[in-house]
């Protein structure tokens, strides 16, 4: 197995020695404050403080709870899009069957005579009703709310209303307390843990499991977060990562053989390798394998180009995002092992969009895919910046989202497996 097909970070005690790349280490810069940014109508809003580091900038983020007064809304969970009522069909119209019910012209001698006794009784039970007091009536009122719906602070859009803030989440890699955690500091979720953003859009940049301890429970919460977003008119969206290429592979295709450039291999044993849990694996279900396998590859939200690698091998799979997403996705319905095997090989690669030709390299899939900045994760700040190589043996400082590449590019992967931080941000940085 080749370098490029390992991911630079914290190996289990079994994974054998650590590959440590390269790396350029950055002077420090300066710190300055700008103005407070302004909140989303009534929800909370984060002062920005920017951090000069070798031509990058981090953010870091402080959180002031927002005054406004919220809503209830009783959502009903849909799909991503939203919930669209559907039409039910009732007497003499176009039933689920196929079969449209029909009168026949003449009515039989028999059912005349019935119409006609029926009638005759109807007239005797008016006549005696007419003399009697109308029953009481009863106002209905609204149905009753159904009580283990979820509750949201905000009401849901209406026609031609804009967009809620858009935010991005970093690799989460199995640590779900972490991500619960942010979620809540920015206010995207509630204490039990439910969508409490409104019409938010939030896109998780890849790499869900591995390292972690409860890859499957974070799989589980995003896929929950979507329904609940796409009721309350927002949406919770998520790209694929290398690690959901490895995981898919691994759970496919075991230990059959791959030819990697380093001798053969296996999805299992790279997987294994690169920080795979037994317990994701054996808690792994059918919808979890189809909701990731049908995980776009890039997404473009408000002029930001979204990935979860920072390498141009997007370019090898087309010329358009939709053209890149079929094609991997065509690749996972129909290719072989060897063919996931190399598309996993290819969004492993790293670092781009690092040094002089990194904005020539962030340029190159602007011009082609669109959006004037790339968002990405994949690659930790720690090892972009260098802070790994720390020599005091603390953990990294991680004060937020890294921007470098000529501000062309923002790294989302804040370190959480090598005691970094989970970094949920909202955009622009």
């Amino acid at each position: 197995m080749t370098p490029e097909d390992r991911f630079p970070g914290p190996e289990h005690p079994h994974s054998g020695p650590r590959h440590q790349p390269d790396l350029d280490v950055l002077p420090y810069g300066t710190y300055y404050e700008p103005e407070p940014a302004q909140g989303y109508q009534d929800t909370p809003y984060e002062a920005e403080t920017y951090s000069g580091y070798g031509g990058a900038r981090y953010l870091e983020q402080h959180w002031h709870d927002g005054q406004g007064q919220g809503h209830t809304v009783h959502a009903q969970v849909g799909y991503e899009g939203g919930y669209e009522p559907q039409e039910r069909g009732g007497y003499g119209q176009q039933d689920h069957t196929g079969y449209e019910p029909t009168l026949p012209d003449q009515p039989s001698p028999a059912l005349q005579l019935a119409d006609q006794l029926g009638d005759q009784l109807t007239d005797q039970l008016g006549d005696q009703l007419t003399d009697r007091d109308d029953p009481p009536t009863i106002e209905l009122g609204p149905p009753l709310p159904d009580p283990s719906a979820p509750t949201y602070p905000y009401p849901a859009p209406g026609p031609g209303e804009p967009p809620g803030p858009v935010y991005v989440v970093g690799d989460v890699h199995g640590y779900l307390e972490e991500l619960r955690a942010e979620l809540h500091h920015q206010g995207l979720i509630d204490d039990g843990g439910h969508w409490s953003a409104g019409r938010a859009r939030i896109w998780f940049l890849g790499d869900f499991t591995d390292r972690g301890p409860d890859g499957i429970g974070v799989i589980d919460l995003v896929m929950q977060l979507a329904a609940e977003a796409a009721a309350a008119g927002g949406y919770c969206r998520a790209l694929m990562g290398n690690h959901e290429l490895l995981f898919l592979g691994a759970a496919k295709y075991g230990d059959e053989p791959v030819q990697s450039t380093a001798g053969t291999a296996s999805f299992l044993a790279a997987w294994r390798l690169n920080g795979g849990q037994q317990n994701d694996l054996d808690r792994l279900e059918a919808h979890h394998i189809s909701w990731l396998s049908r995980l776009p590859a890039m997404g473009l939200e408000d002029g930001h180009l979204l990935l979860h690698s920072d390498t141009t091998a997007y370019l090898e799979y087309g010329e358009s995002i939709p053209d890149v997403n079929d094609a991997v996705h065509s690749l996972l319905a129909d290719g072989g092992v060897d063919e996931w095997w190399d598309c996993f090989r290819r969004f492993t690669k790293r670092f781009a969009f690092r040094g002089d030709a990194g904005p020539m390299a962030v340029h190159e899939l602007l011009d082609t895919f669109g959006g004037s900045r790339v968002v990405h994760g994949h690659s930790p700040i720690p090892y972009l910046t260098g802070a790994v190589h720390a020599d005091d043996g603390q953990p990294p400082h991680i004060p937020g989202p890294y921007v470098y590449a000529d501000d062309l590019a923002v790294a989302m992967d804040g370190g959480v497996t090598m005691e970094g931080r989970l970094l949920v941000a909202r955009l622009p940085i």
